[in-house]
């Protein structure tokens, strides 16, 4: 698997672009693309998709890199550490330049709440005019996961001390449900955090709360196919990518919400 990170033109957003195929396919990643799939963000353009989108989407979102062409050889994005961790690496490498334009942000400018109560998230306005991300994990007591809460204010420098490292998390049972159904055979106990009774096998965590910062993890990544920042408070329990787009697109069909900023990276 080849992923190239190719600098794009201001106003160009997020675009994957299917090199394999004749003649080469865009993808742009927007929420209009997405595709309803469990446990990972998928997208498709006419008969064109790419798969896992999450950690590259919140690399390019948690660094504010606004115009970029990723260019890849094969639908399925690589898992990598099962972070954003690689694709920040190579991000910060290359460097990040500032783009003489403006674009739009979306102010939330009401309350939106989704879901029920084994699930949800919502989304209000933020006086400060900052992006404000809050999730709550509950797997209940004697879980090995147990309950997590984090907050952060969403910033470069945030993303990348607090949220880019953390991992993709799995039960134990739900592993080998998974192995079962024919997905992720590949996969093993290094290559992501799988709990059993006692915590991760075969591996170790890098923050206490490493579950919930993932969760948070994704929720940028999701947030970032509405093609703009998201400015106020996003709260979320027990969510995932399914309530996360639906968020977006709420976002989206507010009224009044869009506003130019300066930045355009």
């Amino acid at each position: 698997m080849h992923v190239e990170f190719r600098p794009a033109a201001a106003d160009t957003g997020i675009v994957f672009v299917r090199a394999d195929l004749a003649p080469p396919r865009r993808i742009p990643a927007i929420i209009a693309n997405h595709v309803d799939t469990p446990l990972r963000t998928n997208l498709r353009c006419g008969d064109a998709t790419v798969e896992m989108t999450e950690h590259v989407m919140a690399a390019l979102g948690g660094l504010q890199i606004d115009n970029c062409e990723v260019w890849i050889d094969q639908p399925e994005m690589p898992g990598c550490d099962g972070s954003s961790l690689p694709f920040v690496t190579v991000l910060d490498t290359a460097g990040i330049i500032q783009q003489n334009a403006t674009r739009c942000a979306r102010f939330v400018n009401q309350v939106i709440r989704l879901g029920d109560e084994k699930s949800w998230i919502e989304a209000l306005p933020c006086c400060t005019g900052q992006t404000v991300l809050k999730c709550k994990l509950d797997f209940g007591a004697g879980n090995p996961i147990g309950r997590q809460v984090l907050e952060i204010s969403l910033s470069p420098e945030s993303f990348r001390q607090q949220l880019a490292s953390s991992r993709t998390f799995v039960l134990e049972s739900e592993a080998r449900k998974l192995q079962a159904q024919g997905l992720g055979r590949q996969t093993t106990c290094r290559d992501l955090l799988v709990f059993g009774p006692d915590g991760p096998i075969d591996n170790q965590l890098r923050f206490s709360d490493e579950c919930v910062r993932h969760k948070l993890l994704d929720m940028v990544g999701d947030l970032a196919l509405s093609g703009c920042d998201v400015v106020g408070r996003v709260l979320a329990y027990r969510s995932g990518h399914r309530l996360n787009a639906k968020l977006v697109r709420a976002i989206l069909a507010q009224q009044g919400c869009q506003r130019k900023l300066r930045r355009c990276a």
